[in-house]
């Protein structure tokens, strides 16, 4: 499991002072970002060098309790499993002991055309190694 730090912004939240529903989503994308860092995969690289680019092709998401503003949250990502060209993601997003946001977020994996594409055995071999 990979954990990621965020801080709510005044720019994260709405007119009633609690973190915009689709902001969440911008926080977990930061942490599955950081969790691939971890593995040593910079999707910038992996886009240029490899034509490889990860996006969402799912998101279940549930909402539980609000976050603040000057909130310390922790996102929890964990690699369920990997199957073909797709990474399937349980995501929840904490503050203190209690769980905000929870969800699973495929990912699926394509080239600069949009068109799916077998997670390359390097790719593959460097998450599986976090997950260990």
């Amino acid at each position: 499991m990979s954990q990621f730090s965020v801080r709510v912004y005044y720019e994260d939240t709405d007119s009633g002072g609690v973190v915009y529903y689709a902001n969440y989503l911008k926080f977990m994308e930061r942490a599955r970002t950081e969790m691939l860092r971890e593995c040593d995969l910079d999707i910038a690289q992996l886009h240029e060098k490899q034509d490889i680019i990860f996006a969402v092709s799912e998101a279940n998401i549930r909402y539980h309790l609000p976050a603040k503003l000057n909130d310390l949250l922790e996102v929890q990502t964990q690699l369920i499993r990997m199957r073909g060209a797709r990474l399937f993601f349980s995501q929840s997003v904490w503050r203190d002991q209690h769980c905000l946001v929870s969800g699973s977020i495929v990912i699926a994996c394509i080239n600069h055309q949009g068109k799916p594409q077998r997670i390359p055995a390097f790719v593959q071999t460097a998450i599986k190694a976090l997950k260990e």
